[in-house]
């Protein structure tokens, strides 16, 4: 088909079948999904039925033979199992679960040597294009600061070891945390890919600076952006709003992935 990617689903939890849908109603005709990856068969199978999906439901193993972008939409801890096989066989992985990539950097090194692409949808975060160009000389300081609703993180094990107390983040900010954007990923793995990502893109991940704040008066996770750079002095927010299908997941994550996809086919493109 000319003009359409193709693309294997690493996982068909929210975000994926978010993806399906849009495919399913034709808002995605660019794209063509070729397979779905999932530990789950049957419920993968069940699932893909609803938007009329009639397509294999394969081990990440097997991914590699579709000749297909992995779109990886699985999670924090499957997120190695997912891409790895795609990655080791030189495939094009478009990557969600990025916060995982703090404790796997070797897959980065993976890619270098099989002439892989490890992409990260980006579209979660503010300004991504222009940190990307402040990159190209001098970045002196990132800061990261995100307002997250309690509910998202009361069962993370940091939050029970540092007695700390939610309840008040009802009302307003109540501070969580602040560190760098590895220590972020390793005490949230399961809620900070924007940290990850905004350490890649930038100054790395342990001079990128995160401060994190319990907030429940917020519709959905809020993240500001500071950058000192050479080049540009800059501050960005953005305010995410939640899934209607999961209010855990920010409904802009399955659109940053289609715009991403988009750019495939796409003979005007824009950003850097």
């Amino acid at each position: 088909m000319a003009g359409v990617t193709r693309i294997v689903l690493g996982g068909f939890g929210n975000v994926g079948q978010q993806i399906a849908a849009r495919v399913a109603s034709g808002q995605a005709d660019t794209l063509q999904i070729v397979a779905i990856a999932a530990r789950d068969t049957a419920r993968a199978a069940q699932n893909a039925a609803k938007f009329g999906l009639d397509v294999p439901i394969i081990s990440a193993v097997d991914a590699p033979l579709y000749d297909a972008i992995l779109v990886e939409c699985a999670t924090y801890d499957g997120f190695r199992d997912v891409v790895e096989p795609t990655l080791r066989a030189g495939g094009h992985v478009l990557a969600v679960s990025v916060g995982a990539l703090a404790v796997n950097l070797d897959l980065i090194d993976i890619a270098a040597e099989t002439g892989a692409t490890l992409q990260i949808a980006g579209g979660t975060l503010p300004g991504l294009d222009i940190i990307r160009a402040a990159a190209e000389d001098e970045i002196a300081s990132v800061t990261l600061t995100s307002h997250i609703n309690p509910a998202s993180f009361a069962h993370e094990s940091y939050i029970h070891d540092n007695g700390i107390d939610l309840a008040p983040a009802a009302k307003g900010p109540v501070p969580v945390f602040e560190g760098s954007a590895r220590e972020a990923a390793g005490h949230f793995p399961r809620h900070f890919n924007v940290a990850v990502t905004l350490g890649l893109v930038g100054i790395g991940l342990d001079r990128t600076q995160v401060r994190i704040m319990a907030d429940g008066t917020l519709p959905g996770a809020r993240h500001t952006i500071r950058v000192e750079a050479s080049s540009v002095s800059l501050e960005m927010t953005s305010q995410n709003y939640p899934s209607p299908q999961n209010n855990r997941t920010s409904m802009v994550v399955a659109l940053s992935i289609l715009a991403a996809l988009r750019r495939e086919t796409a003979t005007l493109k824009i950003g850097s």
